[in-house]
Formats: C-alpha cells, sequence, structure tokens
C-alpha cells in the first residue's frame, strides 16, 4: 500500500473546510476530516480504479460531503493535489 502526502495547499484547504463544518455544527468537522480519510485509504489501496480528470491526475469522491480528493500516482507515493470541493471553480488547483 502506498503513502499519500499533501501539497501544503492541499492541505490548508482541508483543514479549512474542517473548521468551517465544525463551526456549522458539533461533530462535523471531525466526520468530515474522517471522510477524507476513508478517501484516502481507497486510494492508496488501488489508485488505478479512480477517473482521470487531467494529465495523470485522477479524483476520488468523498462519501457525504461534496468534495473530491484529487491525486498523483507516484512509484512510493499518492501526492495529493486537491481536497476540492466539487461546486468549485474545477480548475483553480492546475497550478500546483
Amino acid at each position: 500500500m502506498k503513502i499519500a502526502r499533501f501539497y501544503p495547499a492541499a492541505e490548508a484547504e482541508m483543514i479549512a473546510a474542517a473548521a468551517y463544518y465544525a463551526a456549522q455544527q458539533a461533530e462535523l468537522g471531525r466526520r468530515f476530516l474522517a471522510s477524507v480519510q476513508d478517501a484516502i485509504n481507497r486510494i492508496c489501496v488501488n489508485p488505478r480504479i479512480f477517473p482521470i480528470v487531467e494529465s495523470d491526475v485522477r479524483r476520488c469522491l468523498t462519501k457525504i460531503f461534496p468534495f473530491g480528493v484529487l491525486f498523483r500516482e507516484q512509484s512510493e507515493t499518492i501526492v495529493v493535489m486537491a481536497v476540492m470541493h466539487l461546486h468549485r471553480d474545477p480548475d483553480y488547483w492546475k497550478h500546483r
């Protein structure tokens, strides 16, 4: 199984989304982070089952929350490019 590492911007947007959800309702931020972790776990087990969205970047949707985890597969690692809200501009992460 591969190990995931985050681009700093991807980690920051994940933390910001968790803080937003935590401010809305108790435990919701924690549930969001668990949903992202579930997506990361599924990616690390079998990254190639997820669709390609751009060049070599793939997307795994989270369960419950409207987010996608955009990632690149490398020989030893999974590089998380973005933890993207699905209603956001779909091209914002491409400069990473």
